[in-house]
């Protein structure tokens, strides 16, 4: 009994340093404010309920509010106008080797073109209908049929007219070659391609953005998840994992409450090792890369955060973020 006493005293004061150890209103305010990055900037929304990653999304859009699609200069116009911070672009590569902003790697879901974007050349791309398949009411009208033919832009038309401000480029491709494509392209597009840059890639490409853009913010997702899943357990102990340095810890909005000293502790431990903070949507069914849709949600965000917001619906959230 004595000795269950001394271990039970001993569990207790050690939660309890722990505690005041984690102790979010202990650590140092964090300086600045927080980053909204638009994702897809203004696009049309569409149900996620049971979508794939294979899934064509155009299929099952909402009835439109808007005329934009995501990846056109219009669209990064309007998001640069609601507020945003940080502008989103998915990246393809044509056929003759020029960087393109469009979603898919194929064409069949959005365009009147098949196949492979790395198929077509650019003239061939350029030729496209980009809102071709988008419906609202299952193939029974196309409310952007016709109206956004030749809207492909190619990185450099994209990102010249945003070139000051702050940039996010998704490259979907395992090909370690287009990352040399993009950053020459954003070069032409005279992109500074500093710390204002932020590039989401996987394995070879992720690498070989690292080697060509080293001031760049690289969010690798299997890299980000293992950080996130590593301080979800070591974090309570006061440790910041070495998974971490130079990463990105991914926050959803429902899972802040396992983050160890979350906010300002969790943000200080962050920046001691060069890591940056990205708070996402609701994790739901697995994905943990989707953004704020609703502006109710703004409240769930602290006050005292300083990282990075993903965000899905920029020309409400914007406008409301303080």
């Amino acid at each position: 009994m004595k000795w269950v006493k001394i271990f039970g005293l001993a569990f207790g004061v050690c939660l309890l340093t722990l505690s005041f150890m984690n102790a979010s209103w202990l650590a140092p305010a964090p300086r600045g404010k927080a980053t909204v990055i638009a994702d897809r900037n203004v696009y049309q929304s569409f149900s996620r309920e049971g979508v794939g990653p294979d899934d064509c999304t155009a299929t099952r859009i909402d009835t439109p509010t808007h005329p934009y699609l995501e990846n056109t200069v219009g669209s990064a116009t309007k998001a640069d106008q609601a507020k945003a911070d940080m502008l989103g672009f998915h990246v393809a590569v044509s056929k003759d080797g020029q960087a393109v902003a469009f979603h898919d790697q194929t064409l069949d879901c959005r365009t009147d073109g098949t196949g492979p974007v790395r198929d077509k050349t650019l003239a061939e791309l350029k030729a496209l209908d980009i809102g071709h398949g988008y419906t609202a009411d299952n193939g029974k009208t196309f409310p952007f049929r016709g109206k956004h033919v030749g809207a492909m832009p190619t990185i450099e038309e994209i990102a010249y007219p945003f070139r000051h401000r702050k940039l996010l480029f998704r490259v979907k491709s395992k090909d370690p070659k287009e990352a040399d494509i993009l950053v020459a392209a954003l070069k032409k597009a005279s992109v500074k391609i500093d710390k204002r840059v932020a590039f989401m890639a996987v394995g070879p490409v992720a690498d070989r953005l690292r080697a060509l853009a080293p001031e760049s913010w690289i969010i690798e997702p299997r890299a980000a998840g293992q950080c996130t899943k590593d301080y979800a357990l070591q974090g309570w102990l006061t440790m910041t994992p070495e998974s971490c340095r130079n990463g990105t810890l991914i926050v959803p909005l429902n899972y802040q409450w396992l983050v160890a000293g979350w906010p300002k502790r969790a943000i200080a431990r962050m920046e001691a090792v060069d890591a940056n903070i990205l708070l996402t949507g609701r994790y739901i069914d697995g994905d943990a890369m989707q953004g704020l849709t609703a502006r109710e949600q703004i409240r769930d965000v602290p006050l005292d955060f300083n990282g990075y917001v993903l965000v899905d619906n920029i020309q409400d959230i914007g406008p409301a973020m303080p």
